[in-house]
């Protein structure tokens, strides 16, 4: 007899078998398609299916107990639905195994791809436990491996001492101790960072601070006085930010790390120290009277990829990605932003929720409401 190839079975018809005698599993096959034959008509011919592999290799399993027989009959088919049914049907017609009577019950026709696909679920289950037994790291884990990956790839040097890239084209530097806390910055998004390497001040530090606006971030605690004396004497040093008392600044949070930067102070009102340069501070007068200034701040970071972060007096903040920019804006609160890029609705929304006054970009997208934040453009 021929046999349904596997991968072409549909349904399996699943019956009881009850015989009053002793009969063997050829004598039940050999009922089933004897008396089923003529029965059907020519197309559900059981002999011509099998032949066919549309019905597939009859199985019988019979146990004889005290002169009676009971088993199990299982018919492979790969006719579909309605015909399967009308076959399982005919299966219960017989009633006869030999010179015995008998009787078949069908169970329940099982659709074999629904068996498959439950095999697949509990085989994939196995191997989902499998793996997480293994202790691959969770997605947020993943992300900090590929975080951390790409900050330190992005540390690089300034002539010979551990800072973010872009310090030749940045308008303010933030100095810190050492190559710890350039991590921690960039971490944050912080690119504009270089460190000193100690109390020794190299002469790179020196003409650095000559050219930019330059921000001592340090410790709070007695080594980052310690610094800052050394930094104010050969160096200028226009703004100084420190670390809580006790902390160090590889030791913050970014939340701690842009309220720190916020919330630093001129060195001339740093009791003790007197800034080098001597510029007058700025009044605190209103930006939005002079947008000539900050379209002239626009200039400055053309081709950037980094937004500029401004107080009421124009007085830089810090450098942010512009791909972080939005999320930065909760801790920083600057109130002005300068960008080379589009000023859409949702940085607008942030700004908003952020207090912001200003949003100096090239150009907008269509603004259905600046919810009060004033927006400046270069096209405009």
């Amino acid at each position: 007899m021929a046999k349904a190839p596997a991968d072409t079975i549909k349904y399996n018809i699943y019956a009881e078998i009850s015989i009053d005698g002793v009969v063997e599993k050829p004598d039940v096959v050999g009922a089933i398609f004897g008396q089923s034959e003529g029965l059907l008509g020519e197309d559900l011919e059981l002999r011509e299916l099998q032949k066919t592999g549309r019905i597939g290799r009859i199985e019988v399993d019979i146990k004889t107990k005290v002169g009676k027989s009971v088993g199990t009959v299982i018919v492979p088919s790969s006719l579909d639905m309605v015909e399967t049914s009308i076959i399982a049907a005919a299966v219960e017609t017989v009633d006869r195994v030999g010179p015995c009577n008998a009787k078949i019950k069908v169970n329940e026709i099982e659709d074999a791809r629904s068996s498959k696909r439950k095999h697949i679920i509990d085989r994939a289950k196995e191997l989902l436990k499998k793996l997480v037994e293994e202790e691959i790291p969770e997605s947020d884990q993943l992300t900090d491996e590929v975080k951390k990956s790409v900050q330190l790839s992005e540390i690089t040097n300034y002539q010979g001492l551990p800072s973010g890239p872009g310090i030749d084209v940045a308008e303010s530097v933030i100095l810190v101790e050492g190559r710890a806390d350039v991590l921690t910055l960039l971490k944050c998004g912080i690119k504009n960072v270089v460190a000193v390497g100690g109390t020794n001040i190299q002469k790179q530090i020196i003409d650095l601070s000559k050219e930019k606006t330059t921000i001592a971030f340090l410790d709070g605690d007695r080594g980052g006085e310690i610094i800052l004396k050394e930094l104010t004497q050969v160096a200028d040093v226009d703004f100084v930010a420190r670390a809580p008392r006790g902390k160090e600044v590889e030791e913050l949070g970014k939340k701690e790390i842009i309220m720190a930067l916020r919330r630093k102070a001129p060195l001339s009102q740093v009791r003790g120290y007197e800034s080098k340069k001597g510029q007058p501070q700025k009044t605190e007068e209103k930006v939005g009277e002079d947008d000539k200034k900050l379209l002239e701040l626009l200039k400055e970071v053309k081709g950037n990829l980094t937004a500029r972060l401004y107080d009421k007096n124009l007085e830089l903040i810090t450098e942010i990605e512009i791909k972080d920019l939005v999320d930065s804006l909760k801790d920083v609160q600057p109130y002005c932003i300068v960008f080379d890029g589009i000023v859409t609705q949702r940085l607008v929304d942030a700004a908003a929720d952020s207090k912001v006054g200003y949003i100096v970009g090239v150009n907008k997208s269509a603004i259905s409401n600046t919810r009060k934040v004033n927006i400046l453009t270069e096209k405009e």
